[in-house]
């Protein structure tokens, strides 16, 4: 609290050892939070301040500008987040690989995807002389010729692409059949007219590449004209979903979950959503040297976002966001900034009250969850909603 210059020159009272006292043991009375709450305070940008360390006592309210405010204590919702940056892109693999289109035809390219193509499931991937390749959506490569009597897992696959596609009713085909028969033969051959292949009912290696799509391309690797080869990698793809990657703290693992919502700020600002979809079981460890040659190292975990409204992204690709995760919530709580929380001698914290009267009295309290986005917690003890606490300016 500051003096008036006035007053600072005047003899000192005959109590001002004894209060020059307090105050030097209420500046080594500060007490230190828990890790993930020195994060929050720090986030906050506030410093708690050990006011009246010693529970009950009771004092008048500082003067006016003494540098401090009252505030409210809140009743209400409060949610726990986890605030990092992110990267905005299209989901590939789960280790963030792009997907590789590979070919199984001989000849000569007569037309390939360019970087930025999308491809739907059904359409034309790329051309070999008069052979359209196309693309089917599913996990398992092609690897054999498929025709009337084969079964197996691929079969079931393109049983499966045949019905979504629209070439044959469930009542006709079943997509889960790992039977190739008549109905998948009739079925193929109507997808064959449809982009221009031969209708020959049969499923040759290399006229299909199954793929997770629809596919998004990154890189061209076959040139036009150039001799297409069996094995040979005709482009570099993605799939087409927007997701966002954060590479999470491992010693917040296990506070992010899979379906945690997530609010995540574009680099124009606009605010979309998005919740957890996968979290990465392998950490990976990153070190930095600072100016002074010490080098630091920190653990990983990815975590994946997808939006729930991809539109709003437009085409951005590996764009720098902010990512807000709400990790846990509480209905009704009783809140308070995290500035006004004070570090007792012996552990744990209090909040300076202020009744009616202007009487201050320091209340010991619980601490609960923090809202690091906003400064707020969570605190229990013999607080109402509506009681003032003191709050120091920063």
């Amino acid at each position: 609290m500051s003096v008036p210059e006035s007053e600072a020159e005047a003899p000192e009272a005959p109590h001002a050892s004894a209060a020059s006292g307090r105050a030097k043991r209420r500046r080594f009375r500060r007490a230190r939070l828990p890790v993930g709450a020195v994060v929050v305070l720090a986030a906050a940008g506030g410093a708690i301040v050990a006011v009246h360390p010693f529970g009950g006592g009771h004092e008048k309210p500082p003067p006016a500008g003494a540098g401090g405010s009252l505030v409210a204590v809140r009743q209400g919702p409060l949610s726990a987040q986890v605030s990092q940056s992110g990267t905005l892109s299209y989901a590939a693999r789960d280790d963030g690989t792009p997907y590789s289109v590979v070919n199984h035809v001989q000849g000569i390219y007569t037309w390939v995807p360019s970087a930025g193509d999308e491809v739907k499931c059904g359409r034309i991937l790329y051309w070999v002389g008069d052979t359209p390749v196309v693309l089917l959506c599913g996990t398992r490569p092609a690897y054999r010729n498929l025709s009337v009597g084969d079964s197996g897992r691929d079969v079931r696959e393109l049983n499966t692409n045949l019905v979504k596609l629209g070439y044959a009713k469930k009542s006709q085909l079943d997509p889960d059949s790992r039977y190739f028969g008549s109905a998948t033969a009739d079925a193929l051959q109507k997808l064959q007219d449809d982009v221009g292949a031969d209708e020959t009912g049969e499923l040759r290696l290399g006229d299909a590449v199954f793929l997770p799509g629809p596919l998004r391309i990154t890189k061209a690797r076959a040139t036009l004209g150039g001799r297409a080869a069996p094995g040979a990698p005709v482009a570099e793809a993605t799939s087409s979903d927007r997701q966002v990657t954060v590479d999470l703290d491992a010693s917040q693992q296990t506070d992010v979950k899979v379906g945690d919502k997530a609010q995540i700020t574009l680099p124009d600002n606009t605010v979309t959503t998005g919740k957890v979809t996968r979290i990465g079981t392998v950490a990976k460890s990153s070190s930095s040297s600072s100016s002074d040659d010490q080098s630091s190292s920190n653990t990983t975990i990815p975590v994946y976002i997808t939006l729930a409204h991809p539109k709003v992204a437009g085409d951005l690709d590996q764009a720098p966001v902010q990512v807000q995760i709400t990790t846990d919530g509480v209905k009704q709580a009783l809140i308070v900034p995290v500035t006004a929380l004070i570090g007792q001698a012996g552990g744990g914290y209090a909040v300076e009250r202020v009744d009616a009267r202007g009487v201050h009295q320091t209340v010991p309290v619980t601490l609960g969850l923090f809202d690091n986005a906003e400064g707020l917690v969570q605190v229990s003890g013999s607080l109402a909603a509506g009681d003032r606490v003191v709050v120091p300016s920063t």
